[in-house]
């Protein structure tokens, strides 16, 4: 169910761009009424929070309510303060007082000039105090929900995040979805707070301003507001450049964020090809586009407010032109002029923010579209309906399956068919491109394939559910990440609940690291810095093969994450490795063969194609290029020895 949230000021805006948008022939009518689509998105939020909201719409009425009470005090003091001077009663036009105003002129008739001055300039004071403890209430509520929204709304963009597939993220640079979830929220956030608050003021006080203005003279407040319809125009005009220009400096805000994080994770690539002044001229290019057009929207945004003030300003001066005329008439008297001129500078901060209230809302219009195309993302890899959720045995067949990635049209797997029984040890080798990585990540469902199928236990992974399939499987990427947390947080990333002691230091001592974490400054609670950058390529490695031993899996993937140690660690790895997974099935995806590992089967892979398969006595009597692989690094090995 979908609630709709409507503001008072919302049928005037959208009338005044009517107006213009018929005579506006190049269609920028259309595109401008879109900005109240996109923060539609945001309604649901103001429904969860629709107690602090109307609780705080009711606080800004009420103290614009008691701020235009003032004026209307102030201009009867005036004419009894007139009367006293001259001698003589006032002449002017009679008038309707606000019904408590009425009441309370009654009440101080009864008191001297003096008495009556000095009561009104104390209820003058305790309005003013009134005022100001409702506009600390009104901030209470308002700022304060949309503090609420702004959290809500950044754990909905990273759950939503977290949710995407594996080529959405491809498609989409870190910094840039750093900046949609960061700035852009901020930017939203401007929108359900000030912008709200503040529209929400500026339509309340113009209300009751314009209501005693029209009760104490209509025919000088027709004249005093007819500079209003020049300023609609000007809204109008500059909303739609604040609007392009938004959305433009928000893009270039991202790419000039991409630009630095990526120099940031890159550093140690840029100081070894000493490239600091290429990549400082690469940033500033973007930084100066940024900055160029940043400038050029806040020189735009800077004509709103003079010219608010300019309406202003003229507003006033026909008041005390005519008024002033008139009261050399006789037609009206003092206090009504100075109470027109208090109206007047009451409504400079509200018409003066329309403008800027007016360029908050377009920002944020800006930024939610840009959240929108991200939240409106459906995940192509997600659960199937009533998805299976119970133990996956480790018997794994690929059949006839092919897989084309979609962002670059390369068929990595191409008729692919394999059964890995229960508690199988495979190797899989093959060139670089030949599709290894390609089938861990079909078995962890990343990608779905084009055709055929992979069954895990008799279930199609298709009808398996995400989590019950990931939670199954440990998977080793070949580009290992560890976080900036500690050695142990991070080997015990992927369980539920914290892991023991003990269970730690077994998975250090099955991927062979144990030892080196102890020689750590503070052992197991060493902080990593950023991706594991403390340790080694070969302690990042063997970490990471700990982070996926303590889940005790049913299934192992290992994608080349040997890599970086010698051959005497890896043999003790493998050696630990084969060990600990006597009843599991692991796959092992190598660019080299493990002498020291006795494997079930071992796949040769090129092109997606099964080349050759079988035992390693099998593979060494067919003399292909299995043989000449394990030739090649023997002679390697007596070489180095």
């Amino acid at each position: 169910m979908k609630y709709e949230v409507d503001f008072e000021l919302l049928p005037i805006i959208q009338k005044i761009e009517k107006i213009a948008g018929a005579c506006d022939a190049s269609g920028n009518f259309v595109q401008n009424t879109l900005w109240m689509k996109h923060l539609a998105a945001l309604n649901k939020y103001f429904w969860k929070y629709r107690y602090r909201f109307f609780t705080g719409i009711f606080f800004v009425i009420a103290s614009n309510y008691f701020a235009v009470l003032a004026p209307e005090i102030t201009g009867y003091v005036i004419n009894k303060v007139q009367e006293l001077i001259t001698g003589q009663p006032g002449q002017h036009k009679e008038r309707l007082h606000d019904y408590f105003i009425s009441l309370y002129i009654d009440w101080v008739k009864q008191y001297s000039y003096g008495t009556l001055v000095t009561v009104c300039c104390i209820t003058i004071l305790v309005l003013a105090l009134l005022r100001g403890v409702l506009m600390f209430f009104q901030r209470q509520t308002i700022i304060v929900m949309s503090r609420h929204i702004e959290y809500d709304q950044k754990n909905e963009v990273f759950e939503h995040y977290q949710k995407l597939d594996a080529s959405f993220l491809k498609k989409h640079s870190t910094g840039d979805l750093m900046n949609r979830m960061a700035e852009d929220v901020s930017r939203v956030r401007m929108y359900v707070g000030p912008a709200v608050m503040y529209l929400v003021n500026l339509v309340t006080l113009i209300v009751f301003c314009v209501i005693n203005m029209l009760r104490t003279d209509k025919d000088l407040t027709l004249m005093v507001l007819a500079p209003l319809p020049l300023l609609a125009i000007i809204i109008y005009v500059a909303n739609t450049a604040i609007h392009k220009r938004s959305g433009r400096v928000q893009a270039l805000l991202s790419d000039l964020t991409t630009n630095a994080q990526e120099s940031y994770s890159g550093i140690r690539v840029i100081k070894s090809f000493v490239q600091e002044k290429a990549m400082l001229g690469f940033f500033k290019n973007n930084s100066e586009e940024y900055r160029k057009n940043a400038v050029g929207l806040a020189k735009l945004e800077a004509v709103y407010f003079p010219s608010m003030t300019l309406m202003i300003g003229f507003s006033t001066l026909i008041t005390i032109f005519i008024g002033g005329r008139q009261v050399l008439a006789g037609t009206i008297d003092v206090g009504t002029i100075v109470e027109f001129v208090i109206y007047i500078n009451m409504l400079t901060f509200p018409v003066s923010a329309i403008g800027w209230t007016a360029s908050m809302i377009q920002r944020a219009a800006a930024s939610q579209k840009r959240l929108n195309e991200f939240l409106q993302t459906e995940p192509s890899i997600k659960n199937a309906p009533s998805a299976y959720e119970g133990k996956l045995n480790g018997d794994i067949v690929f059949n006839n399956v092919s897989f084309t990635y979609p962002s670059t049209g390369i068929k990595a797997v191409n008729k692919f068919s394999l059964h890995i029984k229960h508690g199988e040890k495979v190797m899989i080798l093959g060139k670089t491109g030949s599709g290894k990585t390609t089938l861990a990540q079909l078995l962890l469902r990343f990608y779905d394939v084009d055709e055929g199928a992979i069954t895990i236990g008799g279930n199609n992974i298709e009808r398996i559910s995400l989590q019950s399939l990931r939670n199954q499987v440990s998977y080793v990427p070949q580009d290992v990440f560890l976080f900036s947390d500690s050695v142990e947080g991070n080997i015990g990333f992927g369980l539920p609940a914290s892991p023991s002691k003990e269970q730690v230091e077994k998975a250090a001592a099955s991927a062979g690291v144990h030892k080196e974490i102890l020689h750590l400054k503070d052992g197991y609670n060493t902080i990593l810095g950023e991706r594991g950058i403390t340790l080694s390529g070969g302690q990042k490695q063997r970490v990471s093969i700990a982070r996926a031993l303590i889940k005790d899996p049913e299934i192992l993937i290992l994608d080349d994450c040997l890599s970086a140690v010698d051959a005497k660690t890896e043999n003790e790895i493998a050696a630990n490795l084969y060990s600990y997974l006597q009843d599991k099935t692991a796959i092992i995806i190598t660019h080299r063969i493990f002498t020291s590992f006795k494997f079930d089967k071992i796949i040769i892979l090129e092109n997606g194609r099964i080349t050759e398969q079988g035992t390693h006595e099998h593979l060494l009597g067919l003399d292909g290029y299995y043989a000449e692989l394990y030739r090649l690094q023997l002679t390697t090995e007596e070489s180095v020895d």
